[in-house]
């Protein structure tokens, strides 16, 4: 079964061919510019190739609700030329296949779900900490959608006590995403993570807002399993800071050996690597056959 796949992010753009086992075997990356230049990059890329289904994994947000006016936008982004943007409506011009449309962060999570981390498992989160903080949640086998889509990066958070940064988020200020986002961390501390030392005080205060977050998710969805990606996670030393504040801040109210003696294996980074998003896309068309 031949399946194509986009993974459409506020930077870039990957496009791929590959098959219901999750396997790529083509795929093209390149910079999101204005829609038009975009997307004609993108209907180039799959012309001809006789996929059977297509999924969509994008950055949002975006309207998933099919009887909206607007199923198919990606709506209310704050990135150039991309506000109310009918993304869907557009590939169904050039491609007349079944194309799964999801966010991103949910598209990662069901990848996750089929060919990764949480394969056998019936729940799971999967977020991401980068440029911007977003999470997607599979719940008893479905993708968790709602009103709109859970927008899990910009929950409010307590402040850690030696923390008096005011936070980016346009929107929020001090909200998770304001505070924990790669960004964030570099306006923070006037240099990139990725130049910060592995013992730099600024992956304690990290760990401690992602916990925080997490704290919530296990509350309030009880995941089987979570799975943090994205540029921020690659700093490893995170994660056993990270479980350790969870047990912490949990406080033995949830009693689960996943909490407790399996904690390593229950967060973790994602088995698919940096491609989650591109296989979870793969997933999407997968699901929607």
């Amino acid at each position: 079964m031949l399946l194509g796949a986009i993974e459409a992010g506020g930077t870039k753009f990957v496009c791929a061919i590959g098959n219901e086992e999750g396997l790529i075997e083509k795929r093209k990356q390149f910079d999101t510019t204005t829609p038009e230049e975009t997307m004609k990059k993108v209907i180039s890329f799959f012309k001809d190739k006789n996929i059977e289904a297509l999924g969509v994994g994008s950055f949002g947000p975006i309207d998933l609700n099919e009887k909206s006016d607007t199923f198919g936008y990606i709506t209310s982004t704050p990135k150039a030329g991309w506000k109310n943007y009918n993304i869907l409506g557009e590939l169904k011009k050039h491609f007349n296949i079944p194309i799964g449309f999801d966010t991103d962060v949910n598209g990662a999570a069901l990848g996750e779900m089929n060919f990764g981390a949480a394969k056998g498992l019936k729940s799971c989160v999967y977020m991401t900490v980068g440029t911007g903080i977003g999470a997607g949640a599979v719940v008893e086998g479905k993708l968790l959608h709602g009103m709109l889509h859970p927008e899990m990066g910009h929950i409010i958070l307590n402040r850690h006590k030696d923390d008096n940064f005011e936070g980016i988020c346009p929107y929020h200020k001090s909200c998770f995403e304001g505070m924990a986002s790669g960004p964030s961390i570099e306006k923070r501390w006037g240099k990139k993570g990725t130049e910060l030392g592995e013992n730099h005080k600024a992956w304690d205060i990290e760990a401690y807002y992602i916990a925080e977050a997490l704290v919530n998710f296990v509350l309030i969805l009880s995941p089987e399993k979570i799975i943090l990606g994205g540029g921020v996670m690659k700093q490893k030393q995170l994660f056993p800071k990270i479980r350790s504040y969870l047990k912490d801040m949990l406080n033995q109210y949830v009693v689960h050996k996943n909490l407790q003696e399996d904690i390593e294996d229950y967060i973790v980074y994602p088995y698919l690597g940096d491609n989650a998003g591109i296989c979870g896309a793969l997933a999407l068309a997968k699901n929607i056959l």
